[in-house]
């Protein structure tokens, strides 16, 4: 009966599957089709929460977060340069990891370290999005979305003892989001003095380890321990505010340099002049300049008809290198018509004063300081001069403190100058950098018009613009803290060619220094008075000896 049943199945088998085929085949051919109908097309907004959770992980990041943009032609770029990038980039590791691998030789029986293999792997890394956000600073501050699951071969060799030990680095992947400014913007190319990183968030780091062939990550714990390790010592050094600065620039080289403090001269007096007048007399004054120092030569009053003169007066020229700036004296003798006779003039390096120290100098005066021509040996008589370097209190450490007084010596005593150095007295600096959206009804030629204690100052022109940028400074050496007191800008538009419309206002604004000196800086934008849109972006710095 067994026997039966198992040859009945077969024979049905057999002739079941050939017959549902044909019967199949039939119905396919002559069944009427019936209407197909097209897949409906939804957009995100009427999705439900489901389908755009399963959607969300596969969105760019330059849709979900629109200040992004895409940068799909930097990462075409980076996908083309990536076989040059990898060599240049494990040239720098090699370099830089060889002398941190020294310093390990010799310690715990290790003999040697070295790379067996080095290589970034074929996967170049890949930009999600990037913003550029905008400051007041001199600078470009970008954020940058970065992915990398790359297929690196990195294999290190450690000899210990006798025995040789490899470890590999497999399977990387990374994930940060990064903050990158370049800083501050220079007019020497590339522009940049350096480039300052940090992270916005703590990093994403997954790797495997291999040591000798075997995956130490499988060992039940290591993995999570070592994930979460890499992350907190990354993120102490690089997470924001923690910075990451790379130089580009030497600082020598940079263009700009910022006033460290005030050079304080005292014209005591003169000896034995030239004769230059008729009568055989001369009408001296001293010019007084720092090189290096684009603002207007100081100048003493005129001594009529005196070769001895009696000056004592004093002034403050603002120093920005002493180890490099000289004070030029030049004096001349005065004339009514036609041009000034030089009577002689002498150098002083700033780099023989320390800081705080009055020192007086009686110089031999020379006709010029041409050292490749023969001196003439004519006595154009001596001037004294009494100088003192100040720096400013955020300075004063770099040259070896603070003080708040200086001495001079007078007649062989030392004696506390309480008249030259004041407390409270300071460098009043401001830069009128640019300005947008200014329009005039007849001519767009701006420039700008500094007003302060009666002064007026202006940058200077900018041909046929609605957003000029002068990124001009001026300086005002104070006594006391400006409290209370305005500071007025306005902006002018002025014609090529005269006629009657020649000028025209552009809008204007009054600052209050009060903020300033209370904070010691302020960089911001003002909407101008008088002007539709137009908006006046100025920094203002008060610096205190």
């Amino acid at each position: 009966m067994g026997l039966l049943s198992s040859l009945l199945g077969i024979i049905g088998f057999v002739i079941g599957i050939p017959l549902g085929l044909l019967v199949g085949f039939f119905i396919f051919v002559y069944e009427d089709t019936k209407q197909v109908k097209d897949p409906v097309v939804r957009p995100i907004s009427e999705l439900g929460p489901k389908a755009l959770e399963e959607l969300l992980p596969e969105i760019p990041l330059w849709v979900k977060t629109p200040d992004y943009e895409r940068v799909d032609w930097l990462n075409k770029f980076l996908l083309d340069m990536w076989p040059f990038l990898d060599k240049a980039i494990c040239g720098m590791i090699r370099l830089t990891a060889k002398p941190i691998f020294a310093e390990y030789i010799g310690k715990y029986h290790i003999k040697g370290i070295e790379f067996d293999k080095l290589s970034l792997g074929t996967l170049p890394p890949t930009l999600c999005g990037i913003k550029v956000l905008e400051t007041n600073e001199k600078e470009l501050v970008m954020e940058q979305v970065i992915k990398w699951a790359g297929n690196p071969n990195i294999v290190l060799n450690l000899h210990v003892s006798s025995l040789k030990i490899s470890v590999q680095l497999v399977d990387l992947q990374v994930f940060v989001t990064l903050r990158t400014i370049l800083r501050p913007l220079v007019p020497t190319i590339p522009c940049f003095a350096k480039i300052v990183v940090s992270l916005m968030e703590k990093p994403h780091v997954d790797f495997g380890m291999k040591i000798s062939g075997g995956d130490i990550m499988a060992i039940p714990g290591l993995y999570g321990f070592v994930q979460e390790a890499i992350k907190k010592q990354v993120a102490s050094l690089y997470l924001w505010p923690q910075t990451l600065e790379i130089p580009i620039l030497d600082e020598s080289t940079v263009a700009i340099k910022k006033p460290v403090g005030i050079l304080h001269v005292n014209v005591v007096r003169a000896h034995k002049l030239l004769k230059k007048d008729l009568l055989g007399t001369s009408d001296p004054y001293v010019k007084l300049t720092l090189t290096g120092d684009k603002l207007a030569a100081k100048k003493t009053t005129i001594k009529m008809r005196n070769l001895n003169p009696e000056w004592n007066e004093k002034f403050k020229l603002v120093v920005k290198d002493p180890n490099s700036q000289v004070l030029q004296l030049q004096v001349y003798d005065w004339d009514k018509v036609g041009a000034h006779d030089r009577l002689g003039m002498q150098l002083v390096p700033l780099k023989l004063l320390k800081p705080y120290e009055n020192k007086e100098f009686t110089l031999d005066l020379l006709k010029d300081t041409n050292i490749n021509e023969v001196p003439i040996k004519k006595n154009r008589g001596q001037i004294v001069v009494d100088l003192t370097f100040v720096p400013f209190k955020e300075d004063s450490m770099k040259f070896g403190g603070h003080s708040r007084t200086y001495s001079r010596k007078e007649s062989g005593k030392d004696v506390v100058s309480d008249d030259e150095v004041q407390d409270g007295a300071g460098l009043l600096s401001l830069v009128i950098q640019e300005a947008e959206e200014v329009e005039g009804e007849h001519h767009n030629n701006p420039y700008a018009v500094l007003t302060f204690r009666g002064e007026k100052k202006k940058t200077k022109m900018m041909w046929k613009t609605r957003h000029p940028r002068w990124n001009e400074e001026f300086q005002f050496m104070l006594e006391e803290p400006p409290l209370h007191e305005k500071i007025h800008i306005q902006v002018l538009s002025k014609r090529k060619r005269f006629s009657f419309l020649s000028k025209e206002s552009l809008g204007y604004v009054e600052i209050n220094l009060n903020d300033v000196v209370h904070n010691g800086r302020i960089n911001d934008k003002y909407h101008l008075i008088d002007s539709k849109n137009g908006v006046i972006q100025v920094e203002i710095r008060w610096t205190t000896a």
